[in-house]
């Protein structure tokens, strides 16, 4: 019989060591995966406040032209009020799908790994609301002003 003496590790030990790396590995990934979609989220942030503050941009400034300058009035098809109203509502209601595909891909990713705990608070999340907010202001700021 050998004896293997206190430096030889057990197969069971192995095993042990080898499953609590790969939880591990597998904790990373999750992290990594919630974050991915974080990132995402907040993509579609950056999307949503450009289309919404150029929109309204637009409005601004053609109802400074206008006032500055007030010429005989031309209907067109799309007027610059028309093109901001376009342009924000694109952004609100872009930025509300994001968030509820964001939403949707988290809770899903909770419900494949739930041994990881509850989720932290999305802080995406909670800006997305708040452009929300802000682009719906001023889509009726727009909306109700000629």
């Amino acid at each position: 019989m050998t004896d293997r003496g206190p430096s030889a590790v057990s197969a069971n030990d192995l095993a042990a060591q080898r499953t609590e790396m790969a939880l591990e590995r597998t904790h990373e990934a999750f992290e990594r995966t919630r974050l991915a979609h974080e990132r995402t989220l907040l993509a579609w942030v950056r999307t949503a406040t450009s289309l919404i503050s150029f929109g309204f941009t637009i409005y601004k400034f053609f109802q400074y032209m206008r006032e500055s300058n007030p010429a005989p009035e031309t209907h067109r098809l799309l007027d610059p009020r028309a093109v901001a109203l376009v342009m924000i509502s694109l952004g609100v209601v872009a930025l509300a799908f994001a968030t509820l595909e964001q939403r949707h891909n988290v809770k899903t990713l909770a419900a494949t790994y739930p041994h990881h705990g509850p989720l932290p608070r999305s802080l995406a999340a909670i800006v997305a609301a708040v452009l929300a907010g802000i682009g719906l202001i001023g889509l009726v700021l727009v909306f109700f002003r000629q």
